[in-house]
């Protein structure tokens, strides 16, 4: 199964780390919109992520609720008709809700920077160190630990859970506040 490293943050300047992350890219960034919907499961996450009408992926991924780095295990399934996968999957399994946003992915060595706007929710910018065979997740978590210091990642702006957790906690929950607010 395939891991990377996670860090996922609050932007609360979504154009400074835009122009820091452009300044470390390998190469132009790819804009993206993706539509995700969760699915309960016993354990991990599971969502249906439609790019296009015809392009969608079915990503299965389990890591720890934790702020900072973290090891993510994760499975992708290319999915042709999505809509007819989603109609599959909602009536198998409960749905937890949808996550829609748009995101900008800039390549950075191994890792995926991706600086998200979440409908509901704001600017959040998300790394992704991908780990190579026998790389150790230590390593992992050094390369985002040293990339969130180049971007302006504070430790205070680290979240521990996902989009679809903050868009499932109450309005008046505390983390959902500080991810509602807006620079």
């Amino acid at each position: 199964m395939p891991r990377n490293v996670e860090v996922k943050a609050r932007a609360k300047d979504l154009a400074s780390v835009r122009a820091r992350a452009e300044a470390l890219a390998d190469g132009p960034c790819v804009v993206l919109r993706q539509d995700d919907t969760f699915f309960n499961v016993p354990r991990g996450r599971l969502k249906l992520r439609v790019l296009r009408p015809d392009q969608g992926e079915l990503i299965f991924y389990d890591r720890p609720d934790a702020a900072g780095p973290k090891e993510c295990r994760y499975t992708v399934a290319k999915v042709e008709h999505p809509d007819a996968v989603l109609k599959l999957l909602s009536r198998a399994l409960p749905v937890l809700g949808r996550v829609r946003k748009h995101r900008t992915l800039y390549l950075v060595g191994q890792t995926r920077v991706h600086l998200d706007e979440v409908e509901g929710l704001g600017g959040f910018v998300e790394l992704e160190v991908v780990l190579r065979r026998g790389q150790q997740a230590e390593e992992g978590a050094r390369i985002a630990r040293r990339l969130m210091r180049r971007l302006g990642i504070r430790k205070a702006d680290l979240l521990d859970g996902s989009y679809m957790d903050l868009l499932a906690s109450p309005p008046s929950h505390p983390v959902r506040r500080q991810a509602r607010r807006r620079p």
